[in-house]
């Protein structure tokens, strides 16, 4: 048996059976052997020039590791580690699908660009309800601010200007970035059995739509006074007529224009034709 198919084995036997937790992965995952620079190399041609998938699978879990290793710089966003290595890993196959052995440089440090751009996506989208980054700009203060900011404090002035300098990026987005970083998310509206923190609720201090009393008799004089005068409107119209509104626009069950042609004996065009000019004068009479 070869060295790369010795090894495809060892990883194999690393990642069977049930893992059961995170930490059962890590375990599992730190027992892959990792690849020479020469293994690395024969795999990584044999995807590229031959489209060998058993080659891209043994490179992918050659590096699953350094996936983990990544992922918990950034555990402090609050999210689960086991998602952001999830990310880490897609990341981590689009790497590998992407890289070219004849370059010379080592499959980390090729993949760690991917692995950190999936995990970035992913911190992006979950952190908060609301994004806090959208542009580029934004995106590149969200983490480096976070790791330059020594204490809880505000940042001075001076320590403003610096970041922004640092960065490339105007003083002003410095400190919008450090207003949404500071932030917290807030329930619109709370379940009844939340925490005491999250019991204020902005939804009970929306104003109703209907809360104007002088609306409210506006409204239902508005009401009152056309149905008055739709069913005066209605008392001019024949009994075939009105009989076919009634039963095509009221009720719960409305009747089709082939019931009411079976009902009168005339096609279904005919009620149709009956139906439209009843509603034309129905609309001559309320203009």
């Amino acid at each position: 048996m070869t060295t790369t198919a010795l090894m495809a084995r060892q990883a194999e036997l690393a990642l069977t059976g049930p893992l059961g937790s995170f930490d059962a992965y890590v375990d599992r995952v730190s027992r892959i052997p990792i690849l020479t620079r020469e293994e690395e190399q024969e795999l990584a041609h044999r995807f590229r020039d031959d489209g060998d998938l058993e080659a891209a699978r043994q490179l992918v879990l050659s590096h699953l590791r350094f996936v983990v290793h990544i992922a918990r710089g950034y555990s402090g966003y609050g999210l689960p580690l086991g998602d952001l290595v999830q990310e880490g890993n897609v990341g981590l196959m689009k790497a590998v699908k992407r890289f070219e052995p004849s370059v010379g440089v080592r499959m980390v440090s090729f993949a760690v660009h991917w692995i950190r751009a999936e995990i970035h996506e992913y911190v992006l989208r979950n952190w908060r309800l609301v994004k806090v980054a959208t542009t580029k700009a934004q995106r590149k203060l969200f983490f480096n601010l976070r790791k330059r900011k020594k204490n809880l404090a505000w940042l001075s002035h001076d320590e403003t200007a610096a970041v922004a300098r640092d960065l490339n990026v105007s003083v002003a987005e410095v400190t919008e970035m450090e207003k949404r970083l500071s932030a917290r998310d807030l329930s619109f509206d709370p379940a009844p059995d939340a925490s005491e923190e999250e019991n204020y609720s902005p939804g009970n201090y929306l104003p109703a739509l209907d809360a104007d009393p002088a609306e409210q008799v506006e409204n239902a004089q508005w009401e009152d006074a056309t149905s008055e005068r739709l069913a005066s409107a209605m008392k001019t119209l024949d009994s075939r007529s009105r009989d076919i509104l009634m039963s095509r626009w009221s009720g719960e069950e409305k009747s089709t224009l082939h019931d009411l042609a079976d009902k009168y004996q005339v096609s279904a065009e005919r009620i149709r034709q009956i139906e439209a000019t009843a509603i034309g004068k129905l609309r001559a009479v309320l203009a």
